[in-house]
């Protein structure tokens, strides 16, 4: 499988990025492990996952996925195999949050113990955090590299102006730069990161990993009217694309699909990365999804049907916000 550098880093990854936040969420441990086993053996080297996963479901207090990813690295080893992308900052409790030196410090230690490694592969900031100076948080970076803690740093859910003015920061201190950058973006949600932030990574050679790469199962297909949403727990999420706009998005893929034989999911996916972004990311609950997402990165979609996905997803009122 064809290899992609991330930024000016020394991580080369697949071109599909396996998304983790639904371990210990949708996916119990013995689930996590048969997906973890199937990623390790498909070809695919980077996984994502975040301290806050998944404190969002009632009795949780995040570090659910990590430590299943811990777990399984305990149990199975390679971890010289595998790329570890995570990320830091979302509050998990009173003070506990943000990119400030002290917490960052606290942070690393908690993931690092989680995940049972001595290292990080990708360290991004989870989101911005205008209380703390740029510089500050570009020195505790620069320490848990030096320190071999990280090999590697990125950004998630940053703005154009705000990752400007961090590469900024960076080079004016001599410090280590983000070299990647998280952003929502799928066929249906395309507004949040084309434009300046698109151009902006162009042009300094960021890494580009996008994550809801299925606008969270909405992209696949599955989910066509209100009775399939009843009982899913990403149905809330699902329920705002059920407009005309998402269901031009569907006929779309439909006709695509049709055409060439490929699945909604492996056709969202290969629109990504015709779109000129790294590695796109997705989660799969299932062997079936999972083995049914690896077709996506050797898809190559000709231009008559990007531009038809392009035309029928083309309306900026779709909105982002952070996950």
């Amino acid at each position: 499988m064809n290899k992609r550098r991330l930024g000016n880093s020394s991580l080369e990854i697949a071109p599909l990025v396996f998304g983790c936040n639904i371990f210990g969420w949708t996916a119990d441990e013995p689930t996590s492990f048969r997906l973890l086993d199937a990623f390790a053996a498909s070809g695919l080297n980077m996984i994502d996952t975040a301290d806050v996963y998944s404190k969002w479901i009632p009795g949780h207090v995040g570090g659910e996925s990590e430590t299943i990813i811990g777990n399984w690295l305990a149990k199975r080893g390679h971890r010289d195999k595998i790329l570890i992308a995570t990320k830091l900052g979302v509050e998990m409790g009173p003070g506990e949050g943000g990119l400030s030196k002290a917490y960052m410090q606290r942070a690393v230690e908690r993931s690092l113990k989680r995940l049972q490694t001595d290292y990080i592969d990708l360290y991004q900031a989870h989101r911005d955090d205008t209380e703390t100076p740029l510089e500050e948080t570009a020195e505790a970076f620069a320490a848990l590299i030096r320190e071999g803690k990280v090999r590697a740093i990125g950004a998630s859910n940053f703005k154009a102006d705000r990752l400007a003015e961090a590469l900024r920061v960076s080079a004016a201190h001599g410090l280590p730069r983000y070299e990647t950058v998280q952003p929502w973006y799928n066929l249906y949600d395309r507004f949040n990161f084309e434009g300046d932030l698109a151009s902006f990574c162009e042009r300094e050679n960021i890494g580009v990993i996008p994550y809801f790469g299925l606008a969270s199962g909405f992209l696949t297909g599955k989910y066509r009217s209100a009775k399939d949403l009843e009982g899913k727990p990403r149905g809330y999420r699902v329920k705002d694309m059920m407009n005309d706009r998402g269901f031009r998005i569907l006929k779309a893929l439909d006709t695509v699909s049709a055409d060439i034989g490929a699945t909604l999911a492996q056709i969202s996916l290969a629109w990504l990365i015709a779109r000129g972004v790294t590695a796109p990311i997705a989660s799969a609950t299932t062997l079936d999804q999972f083995k049914e997402l690896l077709p996506a990165t050797t898809l190559k979609l000709s231009p008559d049907a990007v531009k038809l996905l392009n035309d029928a997803s083309a309306d900026s009122s779709s909105q982002a916000a952070m996950h």
